[in-house]
């Protein structure tokens, strides 16, 4: 059988099974990443997998990734029902103004005291891995459109993998000013606080609305000529492009622009309007397609010599990041929310890493020259695997308990 028979009849079981596994996993210890890192992981044993390694392809790495994480981010952003009002986003104002500073200095500090990392390789790692991944939080996540406001854990935990791609590239860009300019601070330091955080976080902000704003026009104030007329899902797409292009035009952030754009439309024209739905439907599905080939890729990666540098140092400081340094950091963020202890700690916890950390390194890696960057692969992926085994096996249980307990709650009052 010719091999291109082969290869499409894969992908066509791939994506039934894009399909199909939610339905089946949702009570189980299971998801559909785990599912394609293990396909990818037994297609590539059988083929071989020696030239798929991500560091040996960074700019397919990065231009695949930067797709689905925008994808992903007009999605999570089109879910939100909450209102744009000040107190119902304290809690996401906590993970990302205390608990992500926290969690990239705790663990740039354990790359650089425990495992000996130079500076900048170390901030990098503590940029890349402090993001919760919108690419892979869809099973805590609120629901689609127009279903309601979400419980707190699943709203602070959306709005966090929303906006906290986009804070984590003020830390990256600080990464690679150490790596050109070292450690001590000069006339650099000033340039990345004025362009790198101050200017990129309010022009990404500003070009987000002003496109959301725009968006809704077309969609739903052009009378017949709206796009929301055309009942076209594929319109997400356009308006996720045009969004990130433009923010990144005047040297803003597209992620952050892309996830606001989508709050604004949301917000700002016809929010109960049976389009956003069909806008979100469709991006959904993009976004599942373009996660299963990247997690199948990744799986076949590890069907190579991906982990053969990881050293049990590397694995102990692995484990401390997951499950000492990000709950510990999340737990102090939230002091002073209005959750339940329970509620805080899940939080805490399902600080899920994924596509974006491989994003995030493979744009720092082709801007910079970082010492150890082997290591940086090797225990960002290492990372991204324990994430995704450990918090797919465990996000469907624990919200099912979470959501029996807070109706047990409801009924006794």
């Amino acid at each position: 059988m010719d091999p291109h028979i082969i290869v499409l009849g894969g992908l066509g079981v791939l994506i039934l099974l894009v399909a199909w596994v939610p339905t089946l996993t949702p009570k189980l210890p299971l998801s559909l990443p785990i599912i394609c890192i293990g396909i990818g992981f037994a297609l590539f044993s059988q083929l071989g997998a020696e030239g798929l390694q991500p560091r040996e392809h960074v700019r397919t790495l990065e231009i695949l990734t930067e797709l689905t994480v925008i994808i992903s981010l007009a999605g999570a952003g089109l879910k939100i029902d909450d209102p744009l009002k000040w107190r119902h986003w304290t809690d996401t104002q906590r993970l990302l103004g205390i608990t992500m500073p926290l969690t990239i200095g705790g663990i740039a500090a354990l790359g650089a005291y425990y495992l000996g990392l130079p500076w900048e390789t170390a901030l990098l790692i503590g940029a890349v891995i402090a993001p919760t991944d919108p690419v892979l939080a869809a099973d805590v996540q609120v629901g689609p459109p127009s279903s309601g406001p979400g419980d707190k854990v699943r709203a602070s935990l959306t709005s966090e993998a929303g906006l906290n791609d986009g804070l984590a590239f003020p830390f990256t860009y600080l990464a690679i000013a150490v790596a050109i300019n070292g450690t001590s601070p000069g006339a650099w330091t000033w340039d990345w606080f004025t362009m790198d955080v101050l200017w990129r976080i309010t022009a990404g902000v500003a070009a987000g609305w002003f496109f959301g704003w725009l968006l809704g026009l077309l969609m739903f104030r052009s009378g017949r000529m709206s796009l929301a007329s055309t009942g076209q899902g594929f319109v997400a797409l356009g308006g996720t492009f045009v969004t990130y292009a433009g923010a990144e035009a005047i040297h803003g952030y597209g992620f952050i622009a892309v996830f606001v754009g989508a709050l604004a439309l949301r917000s700002t024209q016809e929010e109960a309007h049976d389009y956003h739905v069909r806008l979100h439907d469709f991006t959904e599905e993009i976004e599942r397609l373009l996660m299963m080939f990247l997690l199948v890729l990744f799986g076949g990666s590890l069907a190579g010599p991906l982990l053969d540098g990881l050293t049990w140092p590397m694995a102990v400081a692995g484990l401390v990041i997951l499950f000492v340094i990000r709950p510990l950091a999340g737990m102090i963020g939230l002091i002073g929310s209005k959750m339940k202890s329970r509620e805080k700690a899940v939080v805490s916890l399902f600080g899920i890493r994924g596509v974006g950390s491989f994003y995030y390194l493979a744009y720092a890696s082709s801007k910079a020259e970082f010492g150890e960057l082997d290591s940086a692969w090797t225990l960002v992926s290492f990372l991204v695997l324990a994430s995704i085994l450990f918090h797919g096996m465990t996000a469907g249980p624990i919200m099912l308990w979470l959501d029996r307990r807070r109706e047990a709650a409801r009924q006794r009052s």
